[in-house]
């Protein structure tokens, strides 16, 4: 798909804050600081579409961008370590839940594995939601260019055969 236009729309931090779900809907999801917001801004070739940051827990809200009406992207706040409260970080995983069990647009998601650290608990479980829920969805590996060729096929290698598994 050639993207031609790419806007934000909203920043959701509840359900009555999401846009209408008539189009599809593509999501990126993973732990802090996996690179989901730079895969957007990669995507559709912009360089600040969606905010990126070095720090944890930067995103904490649902970001929405359309696609020229033809498709939206969902940026999700990243699960595991954040520099948040508690409380906080709470609250983001329960959008992030309530998000993925009630999206009648939603089409896939990508999930972003960092692939210096390869799959953690907090993955197996965001999967775990996404398979009870009937969730499409696909890992993406993250950040390859920070191992050597033989660790980084190694680890492609194991997070294959877990998947399959």
């Amino acid at each position: 798909m050639r993207i031609n236009s790419a806007e934000f729309i909203v920043g959701a931090v509840g359900t009555a804050d999401r846009p209408s779900d008539s189009q599809p809907e593509v999501a990126f999801a993973g732990r802090s600081n996996v690179g989901k917001s730079s895969l957007i801004n990669a995507l559709t070739n912009r360089t600040a579409l969606a905010r990126t940051s070095n720090t944890p827990g930067r995103t904490r809200q649902i970001n929405f961008f359309d696609l020229g009406k033809r498709l939206m992207l969902a940026d999700l706040p990243g699960y595991g370590y954040a520099k948040a409260p508690k409380a906080e970080i709470e609250q983001w995983t329960g959008l992030i839940e309530d998000y993925l069990r009630g999206r009648a647009g939603l089409r896939r998601v990508c999930l972003l594995i960092d692939a210096r650290h390869g799959l953690k608990e907090s993955d197996r479980r965001v999967m775990a939601l996404l398979d009870q829920a009937a969730v499409v969805y696909q890992a993406v590996l993250t950040k390859c260019d920070k191992l050597k060729e033989g660790p980084l096929k190694d680890r492609i290698e194991g997070i294959g055969d877990e998947l399959a598994a």
